[in-house]
């Protein structure tokens, strides 16, 4: 339903007293990837590796430096004025901070209702309040508190609000960036299912950005790794978290905290600290903390490619090992 192909998304960085382009901030960096109606895909990865970028680039929110989107056969990118508008009504995102991303000056009707109102998609005649009722019974909050502001909501109300805003144009495709987050555990547990309704009742495809493995593990049937601006392993969910066959992969599955169990000496410490993405190493971008980087490494990038595994035939890896 939604794809991209070696998308890129490169800042300038300018210096000098004439602003001159000095090099480039590589956030995504030739990313592949297809999302199918329906489906979950997770998108996982340590914090500044582009999840965030790569996920605002899929609905338009940022501009793509090369490469190309497709959304149900068409080029988005290729998109203008108001076709670009209407496509735009079927991908939508639910931001990491719902109290900085909803209007404080908005009450709840008006902020899950603006864009019905943008667009004039009202079902049936029904009035605004009509509408606002029936899209915040659907998160699970009480109609009777749409004329309340953000501020006077919990954070898990106020990521209810987020979700209703983006269902309200029945959308067939949400990027979920970091949704819980910034929420307590046991808050965390009702939002992803609330999510996971959703998606069985209006046939929603989601792509859920999160550094949490255990909160993707619950709630993904695909799962993309991230390091540096790169996918790196690609598969299936359950497969990839408990097989892993990227170095990198296997160092955050290490690190999933396994209750009952406080036994460390199984986790895979990496050394030093990630490149910068404005000055990406030559080769696998991951050979300069992998533990097992062998001289080729350090000299060629490693292809996405399909790597068979017993129980996961679609496995993608970009590693020289075993290749």
């Amino acid at each position: 339903m939604l794809s991209c192909t070696n998308l890129k998304v490169w800042y300038p960085i300018r210096r000098g007293v004439l602003n001159r382009v000095c090099g480039y901030v590589r956030a995504v960096d030739g990313v592949s990837l297809e999302i199918h109606p329906g489906e979950t895909v997770g998108l996982v990865g340590e914090s500044g590796c582009g999840k965030t970028t790569l996920g605002r680039a899929l609905v338009g929110l940022e501009e793509s430096t090369d490469g190309t989107i497709e959304y149900d056969g068409a080029s988005l990118t290729a998109l203008k004025g108001n076709a670009r508008r209407d496509a735009r009504r079927n991908l939508q995102m639910v931001f990491q901070d719902p109290f900085a991303s909803l209007d404080p000056r908005m009450s709840a009707m008006e902020l899950v209702t603006e864009g019905l109102e943008t667009h004039g998609l009202y079902k049936n005649g029904e009035s605004r309040e009509e509408a606002a009722a029936r899209l915040m019974r659907e998160v699970g909050l009480e109609p009777e508190t749409m004329f309340r502001y953000p501020h006077e909501f919990s954070g898990g109300q106020r990521q209810r609000i987020s979700i209703a805003r983006a269902i309200s144009l029945e959308p067939k495709y949400i990027v979920c960036d970091e949704p819980v987050s910034a929420l307590d555990v046991s808050v965390q547990s009702q939002v992803i299912r609330l999510l996971a309704e959703l998606r069985a009742k209006h046939n929603l495809s989601y792509l859920f950005i999160s550094h949490d493995l255990s909160v993707v593990r619950l709630i993904a049937q695909r799962v993309a790794v991230m390091y540096l601006g790169h996918i790196v392993e690609q598969g299936d969910a359950k497969q990839v978290l408990t097989q892993p066959v990227h170095p990198y992969t296997q160092a955050l599955v290490s690190a999933i905290p396994v209750p009952g169990k406080s036994d460390r000496s199984k986790r895979i410490l990496l050394a030093g600290e990630p490149p910068s993405p404005a000055n990406p190493p030559a080769g696998c971008p991951f050979h300069t903390r992998c533990p097992k980087a062998t001289p080729r490494c350090a000299q060629e990038m490693p292809a996405l490619s399909l790597r068979p595994q017993a129980d996961d035939p679609t496995r993608l890896v970009a590693c020289w090992l075993d290749a």
